[in-house]
């Protein structure tokens, strides 16, 4: 009886696919006249994590500014982040606004 035997070679590293990253956005706040500024330090420790010092930091940009990066994620995150900060704002009674554009890749630059 013959027997087969396969030879099972592994794959290098190299050889494997490699997932493609997703596009990344950056969040960004922009100033306006009538938010103040605590509520706006407050959305960034509340939605973005930020430290209650660096949120001052970013507000400061806002303000001094006209905007200031909130962080860098991936279309849902952005997009659900923006929803909350504008859903908040709003029953705040605030006109605070945010938006989010993409991070474009540029040879040479590393993966976010």
């Amino acid at each position: 009886m013959d027997m087969l035997i396969h030879e099972t070679v592994p794959k290098s590293v190299a050889d494997k696919p490699r997932t493609k990253k997703p596009p990344m956005y950056q969040v960004t706040l922009l100033n306006d006249d009538f938010t103040p500024m605590d509520f706006v330090v407050n959305i960034l420790c509340q939605y973005f994590q930020k430290s209650e010092p660096e949120a001052t930091r970013i507000m400061l940009a806002v303000h001094h500014e006209g905007r200031g990066i909130c962080g860098i994620y991936p279309f849902e995150i952005a997009e659900s982040k923006i929803h909350r900060v504008r859903q908040t704002s709003r029953e705040h009674g605030h006109p605070l606004k945010c938006m989010m554009e993409k991070i474009e890749k540029h040879h040479g630059d590393e993966p976010c």
